[in-house]
């Protein structure tokens, strides 16, 4: 039966309606999925008999002719700092232990008004502030492509979950990249919508002036209609966009910048691009080196100001690797903050120029695959690279600028790991990323390969 969760939601959803299949049974499908995937750790909490009841009452609606909207009967997880109305939220920390919240997120309540069912809350890396989603209270999560690998963070658990289809998508958070990053390293799509396009009331926040909220899943379509419903919008998908003449941004020495593998398949999505008609342009852009140095700076600040009264009382209760980082925090001055936030100012305009000229921007979300566990530098062609510099070199432009990207699976390594490629677009147009990503998906199936952790 667990066969039945690998199609679409799309698909799902008609089968729903047309009595081909029901609630019970895609919940019952979902959590046989994350019964046989449970050592991956993609969950903090399965929420088993909750789901079950709403599924049967989710069901009783549709057969009484009742139609709650486009997640109607759909499972789907929460990142672990997301409020559920009655539930713990503890954002993958000691410090908030036996946070009951009071009420749902804004997004909950869009997701459940257009009749999502809550399956359960994902794993994380500690108050978002990292990129293994390697966990001290809640343990780490597993790469389902190879367990032996890190899924990525910090909404690790969330990419996990939606790539063994334990949930049928997930809400992730992104501040850095932690809806892409695992989106990339996990072989799903990743949307991360501008800052401030989605609600985050109702979420507990890493970096204020960062932060977002969007959707993981399998299929772009997917991504799209999460994305519709949280906006609070009910419209059809956006029409397919036309490649020829698309208007595409590149920037200059990526092949040089990543591994040979990530580069192959950069190359290759060019090369579709051009032989589509798409006007494929290098960019001059600046300040690569310097966005990952102040988006750093920043998401050290900001978070050091949220935390310091518990680290003052409190310190033993983080782990040890977030406990240092908001030290580190607390020891920037103001002057080193504004002149991260002039930084950033001058970027955005920057990118900004460019999307006059270009349509999208299109870089690799990461210049590796997934890291093996434990691992701190990948080596590069002529250079060791930092895990944590190398997951932030290209996410650093949507993350400062506050723009929208969208990270879809675009190839392979030698090694059989899924590797990630990422747009960004101009304000608002997250619809248009979601259409290239489903345009893309329509002559790909990157998307539909079976991670390791699946093949019987």
């Amino acid at each position: 039966m667990s066969e039945l969760i690998d199609a679409s939601m799309l698909t799902l959803a008609q089968q729903l309606r047309t009595r081909q299949t029901s609630v019970p049974e895609l919940v019952e499908a979902c959590l046989a999925r994350e019964e046989i995937t449970r050592d991956l750790n993609a969950f903090n909490e399965v929420y088993v008999s909750q789901v079950r009841q709403t599924a049967k009452a989710s069901q009783r609606l549709l057969e009484q002719g009742y139609d709650l909207g486009p997640l109607h009967g759909m499972p789907i997880a929460i990142k672990a700092n997301i409020d559920l109305a009655g539930e713990e939220m503890h954002a993958g920390s000691q410090i908030l232990s036996g946070n009951i919240a009071q009420r749902d997120a804004v997004v909950v309540q869009r997701l459940k008004q257009a009749g999502a069912l809550i399956i359960g809350s994902t794993n994380m890396h500690e108050f978002a502030w990292g990129g293994t989603t390697n966990n001290p209270h809640y343990g780490a999560s597993s790469n389902p492509w190879d367990d032996a690998r890190i899924p990525a963070g910090s909404s690790g658990g969330s990419g996990v979950a939606a790539s063994v289809r334990s949930a049928l998508a997930t809400l992730g958070t992104d501040t850095g990249g932690s809806i892409r990053l695992p989106a990339s390293m996990n072989g799903i799509t990743g949307l991360r919508p501008g800052v401030g396009r989605l609600s985050t009331e109702g979420i507990f926040p890493l970096a204020t002036s960062l932060d977002t909220v969007g959707p993981l899943a399998r299929y772009a379509e997917e991504c799209e209609v999460l994305f519709n419903v949280l906006d609070g919008k009910t419209q059809p998908l956006t029409a397919l966009p036309e490649l020829a003449g698309l208007r595409i941004g590149l920037l200059p020495d990526v092949q040089q910048q990543v591994q040979p593998d990530v580069a192959t398949a950069y190359d290759q999505m060019v090369q579709w691009l051009s032989a589509a008609g798409a006007r494929c342009q290098t960019l001059s852009l600046t300040g690569l080196e310097q966005a990952v140095n102040a988006l750093v700076l920043i998401n050290l600040a900001e978070p050091a100001s949220l935390h310091a009264a518990w680290l003052a009382d409190r310190p033993q209760e983080y782990g040890a690797d977030v406990r240092k980082l908001l030290q580190a925090g607390l020891a920037i001055s103001a002057v080193e903050y504004l002149q991260a936030q002039r930084f950033r100012t001058g970027l955005r305009q920057q990118l900004l120029q460019h999307l006059n000229q270009v349509d999208v921007i299109l870089v690799p979300t990461l210049p590796f695959t997934a890291p093996h566990k434990g691992l701190e530098a990948i080596q590069m062609r002529d250079r060791e690279e930092s895990v944590l510099t190398g997951n932030m070199r290209y996410n650093a432009l949507a993350s400062l600028s506050a723009l929208p990207a969208i990270s879809l699976p675009a190839g392979f390594d030698h090694a059989g790991m899924p590797i990630g490629m990422q747009l960004i677009g101009r304000d608002g147009a997250e619809r248009k990323l979601l259409a290239f990503a489903r345009r893309f998906q329509q002559e790909h199936d990157y998307h539909l390969q079976t991670p390791t952790r699946l093949r019987a």
